[in-house]
């Protein structure tokens, strides 16, 4: 009778274990999936050197040390010693991205080339030290995240580290991102010897000395064992419980995937983010002119919260600490967007469907402008993001109601087939955000919705709230 009980105990238990399990994940990473919206700071040694080193443009954006084949020791003292970036200034930086609608920052703490960005006690080799600005930016940041509200994240190139002498690689063939001119011995190199001496130091001086972290992002994992993976993972959430991690940290142990340059095929319940940049290239670099439009980079927006995604937008500050001209456009054009339209955005899950194609409207399949780029430079020119112009219908859903996005409609007419009277019954207001109700009607095929008069200057993406 006891052991009956006991297995009657245990089919009981052992959902319910499952199902807190599964709460605690999810309530972990709720702020994080309803803040929908990021920016990203790709900001170093490479923001100084700008596109030109040795008086020529050089190969490889921020990457350009591997691709260059520069001694560390020469790299880092020849930058270093510029980096001066007199306009940097927290407050100007968070409060950017909270008017441009963004909910968290993440900014890179450490990158390929192993400068830390930040007063690192374990190695000397950071901004702290070696520049003759001597701030801690991290410090900064996390005091005027504090005061708008924004959440504060830090990147860390986890597998690559071109500054220390025991970090081999393996794509894409071996010894492929290792600093082989400095150490040319791939063989000697010891990846444990790098976990210890730097890694975990430095991941836990992020950690403690900043205050509440939402997010440590790591890049990169390379060669980093499954046992490293898991370490790492239990030191963060005994630092910090609450941090999330994301899927580079590498052998499954990341709390969400990323999909980079890139923005996934269909609707993924599953926790991930889209990590984009505003033009070509992650760090800053003058030569680089390919500036998405506004309506392009929220159309790429509104595609990935429809399939269920977040969107990390990255800008690469210069090395004296502006945002370039450019970014600033956008930033504040996305902002007055989302000021008006957020609703449709923040909190929101996938409905059904992600996508409904426009009768008539042009799909281009060219998504990808560096086809003919050096292959070899794959994971630096990387964008294959859609950039065409065309209209189309995409969907979001909160609480009771339906977000239409009206993506470049040029017709002074809507038709939504999703919500057609054959599919769909219980419409009792359409209205549009930041404006009043509109005119509607709903019949057997489908449902027309008049579109607003274009404002001169104004975005044509339009959201329609269904009730």
């Amino acid at each position: 009778m006891r052991k009956n009980g006991l297995i009657i105990l245990l089919a009981f238990a052992f959902p319910l274990m499952a199902i807190a399990q599964t709460t605690i994940g999810t309530s972990k990473l709720k702020w994080w999936q309803d803040a929908k919206f990021g920016l990203f700071f790709h900001w170093g040694l490479y923001s100084v050197a700008a596109g030109d080193w040795n008086g020529r443009p050089y190969k490889g954006n921020e990457h350009f040390m591997l691709y260059e084949r520069i001694p560390w020791k020469i790299y880092g003292q020849t930058l270093a010693t510029k980096f001066d970036p007199v306009k940097f200034d927290a407050d100007v930086w968070v409060k950017m991205a909270k008017n441009a609608g963004m909910k968290y920052i993440v900014i890179t703490a450490k990158h390929h080339d192993g400068f830390a960005m930040y007063h690192s006690p374990s190695s000397d080799y950071n901004i702290v030290k070696k520049t003759p600005w001597g701030k801690d930016p991290m410090k900064l940041l996390s005091e005027a995240c504090k005061k708008y509200g924004i959440k504060l994240c830090f990147y860390y190139s986890l597998g690559r580290d071109w500054q220390d002498p025991d970090v081999p690689t393996n794509w894409p063939v071996k010894g492929g991102r290792s600093n082989t001119w400095d150490y040319p011995n791939e063989d000697k190199k010891d990846i444990r010897k790098y976990f210890e001496r730097k890694v975990k130091p430095q991941v836990k001086e992020l950690l403690t000395q900043y205050g509440p972290i939402g997010v440590i992002w790591f890049d990169t994992p390379e060669m980093i064992t499954r046992q490293q993976s898991k370490e790492l993972r239990e030191m963060i959430h005994k630092l910090q419980p609450d941090c999330i991690i994301n899927g580079r940290i590498g052998n499954g142990y990341g709390d969400y995937s990323v999909s980079e340059q890139k923005i996934e095929g269909k609707i993924d319940l599953h926790p991930w983010e889209s990590c984009v940049t505003l033009s070509g290239g992650w760090g800053y670099n003058k030569y680089d002119s390919a500036w998405k439009s506004p309506e392009l980079l929220i159309r790429q927006l509104t595609e990935t919260v429809s399939k269920g995604g977040n969107y990390l937008l990255n800008v690469g500050p210069m090395g004296n600490g502006e945002f370039p001209r450019p970014a600033v456009q956008r930033l504040a054009a996305i902002g007055k967007w989302m000021h008006i339209n957020g609703e449709a955005v923040y909190g929101t899950r996938p409905w059904h469907i992600a996508l409904e194609k426009v009768e008539g409207a042009l799909l281009s399949d060219d998504k990808s402008p560096s086809k003919t780029l050096d292959k070899n430079m794959v994971d630096v020119l990387n964008d294959v993001t859609p950039k065409n112009i065309f209209p189309e219908i995409r969907f979001t859903q909160k609480g009771g109601n339906i977000y239409v996005f009206a993506n470049s409609i040029q017709t002074t007419e809507l038709h939504v087939k999703a919500l057609g009277a054959a599919y769909f019954k219980r419409i009792r207001s359409i209205s549009i955000l930041g404006g009043r109700r509109v005119d509607w009607k709903q019949q057997t095929g489908y449902v027309t919705i008049k579109m607003p008069k274009k404002k001169k200057g104004s975005i044509n993406i339009y959201v329609f709230k269904v009730d």
